[in-house]
């Protein structure tokens, strides 16, 4: 889709994409269409340039590992850290819209890394707490759609996937692969990740999180 970056905002994307009337069975095709071109284009992007593996061999080396993003981007941030923390230790989700990156960057050490997602329409929040991890020793990892991304010159490394939607959202298909694969990486190569997983499979139990089938 050629407009894709041309169109920045939601209310753009409607009348281009979704302005003229069609059928709710063309509409679902074209939509699982363009998913389906997304993914695949991204992965082939992730096969062709190695950055989740060498974001991985970051994030598994460090002593701390905190996630950031803010506005939409934080619910694929939430993700992250969530699937992140069953294999590792020492991960912390940070609001950048909230107060609470401050009291990141006051502590921030040389062995720390930051994975910082940022997608168009980007927050500046995001991009200025990215900048000052890095100035003040930390590694960043970034997560965004494209390679002039605010985040980019903060980060060591920058994991690049495509957001190209048929509808009026940008889509999130590839972001969410790229993370699933991230973390799956870091778990698979760091030490004790075994041993935590059966863990946490006990405490859960003890603290009875789940309904049993």
């Amino acid at each position: 889709m050629s407009t894709n970056r041309d169109l920045s905002s939601p209310g753009q994307r409607f009348g281009a994409r979704l302005g003229r009337p069609t059928s709710a069975e063309s509409l679902q095709h074209k939509v699982i269409s363009a998913e389906r071109d997304t993914l695949e284009t991204g992965w082939q992007r992730l096969v062709d340039d190695a950055s989740v593996i060498n974001a991985a061999g970051l994030v598994v080396a460090a002593r701390r590992r905190f996630v950031t993003a803010a506005g939409k981007s934080y619910a694929l941030a939430h993700l992250l850290a969530t699937d992140l923390s069953v294999g590792l230790s020492q991960v912390q989700l940070v609001d950048a819209a909230s107060g609470h990156g401050v009291s990141m960057i006051t502590d921030v050490r040389d062995s720390d890394v930051l994975i910082a997602i940022g997608l168009r329409r980007y927050r500046a929040e995001t991009a200025a707490l990215a900048r000052a991890f890095a100035e003040r020793g930390g590694t960043v990892v970034a997560i965004s759609d494209a390679a002039d991304s605010p985040l980019a010159s903060a980060a060591k490394v920058l994991i690049t996937v495509p957001t190209t939607s048929a509808s009026h959202v940008d889509s999130v298909t590839a972001v969410v692969s790229a993370g699933h694969l991230l973390t799956t990486l870091a778990a698979a190569s760091a030490k004790g990740a075994r041993r935590r997983i059966a863990d946490r499979e006990l405490i859960n139990d003890q603290l009875g999180l789940y309904t049993q089938e």
